[in-house]
């Protein structure tokens, strides 16, 4: 006889253990499913171990200007061994006390590969071979992404993607990053402050495309300062081992022209494809599109009722804190209350290489391209004095409003950031842009002196 839940969470990630945290504290029964450690890859294989990295390439960038501060030093040596051990403490212990948080919140975990059949039954894979049934009288699908690859590229040796490249103990002389998005950034990023000769490898025009021009430019200039080769428009058309640990790439330029370079790591970096293709749903009333997303609606319901499907299975930004605003909703809807969909074009945005950059609403040309009259103010961290202090100049403040009848800033659009610190900045602009305020009733607001937040308020 099948074990019955109220609520059935086939993944462990942000959106699966927030769903399942919400569902508990409101008197659900509920069953979490997943096969590897709880915390998802968000916790186990994506934002956390990629940014304590990242806070690895921030010491090291310290280090390395501390005579500016008047701390005479002699040159960093970077100990990436050391690193990865810490990164490695560090997602350990969370995943502990997530999962002791849960199982003291009477959550039942069991560890393996969940699939929906038909009347929202969920079979359970385990890893000795044997198989557990569950029914729930609701079910939550929750099984994130894997990392997209490209054919030729598939991870093994100099080739990886973020999975693999999480676990080097060793920071590679020569590093190409395929793809200029979000978290190819970010590596290339970490490789280029621990020392490695980086390239990034981009088919469109140009790196980080969707962002706000003036805020990508000053991504692309701090870029070139730290002499990561940045190459657009180009297709990666293979690779031949070098026999010595590394590969060469081969791939044509603007101009058609086959190229080659050396390099002693390859990260593969296209984005995340859905892990929907994993999940059973034969006899059930669950799509999946054309591009392998779950299909839902505004509550992130499918087709089969009582089977919610949230996070990096559908077709949203994919990013953990959207995700976890899903399963609050799907919870909520579960329990009769009455939520609020998701507004996606107003989540806040995070990018964390550097310069940071954050952002929440339109960039100026999406805004004019929705047919809005807009009024926009730029503020460069440079003029503010907590910049010069840190000794971080690079990087600017831009918002974006209606224009007023009598031609003032009116409605805040969008608030775009780059520079030092800006992904903990955000929430002040989040609220302008979400609560529809004005620029004048944004401006009443009062930050604290000396700050990088004064930038957003002038």
């Amino acid at each position: 006889m099948s074990a019955q839940f109220d609520l059935v969470v086939i993944g462990g990630g942000p959106g699966g253990y927030g769903a399942a945290l919400y569902a508990t504290s409101a008197g659900l029964n509920v069953a979490v499913v997943e096969k590897g450690s709880m915390g998802g890859t968000c916790l186990n294989r994506g934002c956390i171990p990629a940014k304590a990295f990242l806070e690895t390439a921030a010491v090291q960038r310290h280090v390395a200007h501390a005579a500016e501060f008047g701390i005479e030093s002699s040159a960093p040596v970077v100990n990436f061994a050391v690193a990865q051990a810490r990164k490695q403490k560090i997602v350990d212990g969370i995943v502990k006390s997530l999962s002791g948080f849960m199982k003291s919140k009477k959550i039942t975990i069991i560890e393996g590969t969940g699939s929906l059949g038909p009347d929202r039954t969920v079979t359970v894979q385990k890893a000795d071979g044997s198989t557990e049934v569950l029914a729930g009288t609701n079910v939550l699908l929750a099984a994130g992404s894997v990392p997209r690859t490209i054919p030729g590229f598939e991870p093994s040796g100099p080739v990886m993607t973020s999975d693999e490249v999480l676990m080097l103990d060793h920071v590679p002389a020569r590093v190409a990053v395929i793809g200029g998005g979000a978290i190819g950034c970010e590596f290339a990023s970490t490789f280029a402050d621990l020392g490695a000769k980086v390239t990034i490898l981009e088919g469109l025009p140009k790196i980080l495309p969707g962002l706000d021009a003036d805020v990508a430019n000053v991504v692309v200039r701090s870029f070139k300062k730290k002499q990561i080769d940045i190459r657009t428009g180009v297709k990666v058309m293979g690779h031949t081992l070098n026999g010595s640990g590394g590969t060469t790439i081969h791939f044509s330029g603007g101009e058609g022209d086959v190229e080659n370079l050396e390099v002693d790591a390859v990260v593969v970096s296209i984005g995340r494809r859905p892990y929907a293709d994993q999940l059973g749903l034969g006899g059930t009333g669950v799509r999946v599109s054309d591009r392998g997303f779950v299909e839902v609606d505004e509550y992130c319901r499918t087709g089969e009722p009582g089977v919610y499907a949230i996070g990096d299975l559908i077709n949203t930004p994919a990013l953990a804190h959207v995700g976890y605003a899903e399963a609050i909703l799907v919870t909520k809807h579960i329990l009769g209350e009455s939520p609020v969909p998701v507004a996606y074009d107003r989540v806040p945005w995070a990018i964390y290489c550097h310069p940071e950059v954050a952002f929440v609403g339109p960039s100026e040309e999406a805004a004019r391209e929705a047919g809005h009259d807009v009024v926009v103010a730029k503020h460069q961290f440079r003029a503010n004095s907590r910049a010069q202090i840190l000794g971080e100049l690079d990087g600017l403040v831009k918002i974006i409003a209606k224009r007023a009848a009598d031609g003032s800033a009116g409605q805040v659009l969008g608030v775009h950031m780059v520079g030092p610190w800006v992904t903990e900045q955000l929430s002040g602009g989040y609220l302008a842009v979400n609560w529809e305020a004005t620029v004048p009733e944004v401006a009443e607001f009062i930050q604290p002196h000396p700050s990088l937040t004064e930038l957003f308020g002038e």
